[in-house]
């Protein structure tokens, strides 16, 4: 069957906090991060990009030179009160928690089965027009993605690695998700 989607999720650039080891707010791009994006990167050709609502999402996307509309869903999971803290900071116990089971949100913000659902939502959503899409994210938006291309398990969420600026590529065709390529 011929190709329906074509979805390139751009990771956003380093933010202070990425760099600090602290939980996100909605921080600006750091200096180092402004340097990473390069407007000549090869998003290829797009018929609509769209981004998170963050500040680092929308920065990424202008230096790339998208005119993206922010989508709510799109926006990164969601940290509770631990937003800002230093990732020493936080419990052990909770953090652990957090880490191993997906059902949970021990800072009171978002599961990671929840984002997952919120992310297939949104795939499901750009499934019914053929097209070319970039969207500018985070890496936990990224990381929901591809569980969902994969239909693996939410538990797996954590073994993804996305890098700032990255680059995941997926294919809708027909009925499912396909992982194309992530550089």
């Amino acid at each position: 069957m011929s190709e329906v989607v074509r979805l390139t999720l751009v990771s956003h650039a380093l933010t202070d906090a990425m760099s600090a080891g602290r939980f996100p707010t909605d921080e600006p791009l750091s200096p180092i991060g402004h340097r990473q994006v390069d407007a000549s990167i090869d998003l290829g050709v797009a018929d609509a990009a769209f981004c998170g609502p963050e500040k680092r999402t929308r920065q990424t996307a202008e230096l790339l030179g998208l005119h993206a509309e922010v989508d709510g869903r799109l926006a990164d999971l969601d940290c509770g009160r631990w937003r800002g803290d230093v990732l020493g900071g936080v419990r052990p116990a909770d953090l652990a928690v957090w880490l191993t089971d997906p059902t949970r949100a021990p800072h009171g913000g978002e599961s990671v089965v929840d984002l997952v659902d919120r992310v297939r939502d949104w795939m499901e959503s750009q499934t019914t027009v053929r097209r070319r899409l970039v969207v500018v994210t985070h890496p936990a938006v990224i990381r929901a993605a591809i569980l969902v291309a994969l239909d693996a398990p939410a538990k797996s969420f954590w073994r993804i690695d996305i890098a700032p600026v990255s680059r995941t590529v997926m294919h809708f065709r027909g009925h499912a998700w396909t992982l194309r390529s992530n550089r």
